[in-house]
């Protein structure tokens, strides 16, 4: 919503990746960009990019943000999939487990 609302784009490009190393989802928007200055600091009274940053942080992901004035805006999270597929991994193996038990009965 951010790239329509703020950077006035057009078309917004979604990526997601899922490898046995890493999950990554790249968004990209053909829009106005954001300001060299404003992708490192930030925007005073805003939390948006701050934020973004944090999440990214708390769940062991690395934040990219490319940008320019003009230029659009390419913004990309890499997440270990040790991090990423934590909780799918562990249901998986347990549903494995289970259904070999049930299987003997």
């Amino acid at each position: 919503m951010n790239a329509f609302r703020h950077a006035q784009g057009q078309s917004i490009e979604v990526e997601v990746d899922y490898a046995s190393w890493e999950l990554r989802l790249r968004i990209r928007d053909d829009g106005r960009g954001i300001d060299p200055d404003i992708i490192v600091a930030g925007r005073p009274g805003h939390i948006g990019l701050a934020s973004m940053r944090e999440r990214a942080e708390r769940v062991g992901g690395q934040l990219a943000i490319i940008s320019g004035p003009g230029a659009g805006t390419e913004i990309e999270l890499r997440v270990p999939a040790a991090r990423a597929y934590r909780g799918i991994l562990v249901e998986s193996a347990w549903r494995r487990l289970w259904r070999s038990i049930l299987s003997r009965l």
